[in-house]
């Protein structure tokens, strides 16, 4: 019982899309109709990018990178700025949740060597914006976040359309970061890295590069997704068979309950109808207010099912992945990591984490009623 009760706990998204698909299966019962709910071409892009990220990270060229640019700079704030835009840049490529599970245990191990009387304050400041950093980031490309993805195919959005109604937040998103750097954390020396850790495998990095790079053509609607899926198999069972491992298989069955939910609550028309009438021109708030409660990515796949303003949910579920701590499922990693490190504070992480998410998304909000 025990262990039941842990795996709801651990995933608790995937066993609500479960409930939801299984009960909306008594409404509309199960039949081949259900595979045309399924977006196959998201769930392989999504598998193969996790799978090649997985093949980058496992080299080291991450630590490595972060490692010799910190070794340039030599106080808390600009190791600080260093690192809050590390993460959000390199999470446009490698998702909101692989750039903080590279980064944050990082950042825990370089702070080791601060005071212990300033160590608290500054380690919370920093791996709250670091998480933020990595959910603005991410919303920048299509590859950046899960929902992004599912909402580039889902809309059939050109890149000239995605970028030009992201990019005026990802612009002010920087300047809050570096602004936030710069006011909240102090001048104080921090030691360099001790050790210097190296690209393991240059010959693998460059393969799984490579690999990306067809990841991209993919994304971009160049090439087929079946031919990607298997190009990524063949790949991997040559190059490491462990990385198959790796990725979040419970992220893409938690995809495929809501597919199916969200398709069986389409074929119940007055209930569709209902929900439609409802969210016509509130599209972008309920989704900021969605994404609180159950997160950004199952909020853009219920949300998609009622509504064709595809850029309003584009733009409300990127600024919902700000707020309550499961707005966005990457900003629990953080949590997790800082909460089991010794002396961690999980109250004073939380609160200053909402104030600031809060904080971000009250300047974006006021930011889309100017635009």
């Amino acid at each position: 019982m025990k262990q039941i009760l842990q795996f709801f706990r651990r995933e608790a998204v995937l066993c609500i899309a479960g409930a939801l698909a299984v009960g909306s299966a008594f409404a509309v019962p199960p039949s081949g109709a259900y595979l045309d709910y399924i977006d196959f071409r998201v769930l392989i892009l999504l598998l193969c990018l996790m799978l090649t990220v997985a093949g980058i990270r496992q080299t080291g060229a991450f630590t490595a990178l972060c490692q010799g640019l910190l070794r340039r700079v030599h106080s808390v704030r600009m190791v600080g700025l260093l690192l809050v835009l590390l993460c959000f840049f390199l999470s446009m490529l490698l998702t909101n949740d692989v750039t903080l599970v590279t980064l944050v245990p990082f950042t825990l191990l370089l702070l080791e060597g601060i005071p212990r009387q300033d160590a608290d304050r500054i380690t919370i400041r920093l791996l709250v914006l670091e998480t933020a950093a990595a959910n603005l980031g991410s919303m920048l490309t299509p590859m950046g976040n899960p929902q992004n993805l599912y909402l580039y195919n889902r809309y059939g959005f050109s890149m000239g359309t995605f970028l030009s109604a992201i990019a005026p937040y990802s612009v002010l998103s920087l300047a809050l970061l570096a602004g936030s750097c710069l006011l909240f954390l102090p001048v104080q020396p921090i030691a360099p890295p001790r050790a210097q850790s190296r690209i393991q495998s240059p010959g693998r990095l460059g393969a799984y590069c490579l690999l990306f790079g067809v990841n991209l053509l993919t994304v971009l609607r160049i090439l087929n997704p079946w031919i990607l899926l298997g190009v990524i198999c063949i790949a991997l069972l040559l190059l490491d068979r462990s990385l198959f491992r790796k990725a979040d298989y419970s992220l893409l069955l938690t995809f495929v309950f809501f597919f199916i939910f969200v398709g069986n609550m389409g074929n119940i028309p007055a209930l569709s109808g209902a929900l439609q009438r409802f969210l016509q021109g509130r599209e972008l708030l309920t989704a900021v207010l969605a994404s609180q409660v159950i997160s950004n990515v199952p909020a853009a796949i219920l949300l998609s099912g009622l509504s064709e303003d595809g850029r309003a949910l584009l733009i409300g579920t990127n600024l919902g992945g700000l707020g309550t701590l499961i707005a966005s499922m990457a900003s629990l990693i953080t949590y997790k990591l800082y909460a089991a490190a010794p002396g961690s504070q999980p109250k004073r992480y939380m609160g200053v984490f909402t104030l600031c998410n809060l904080a971000y998304l009250a300047a974006l909000l006021l930011l889309y009623a100017f635009i």
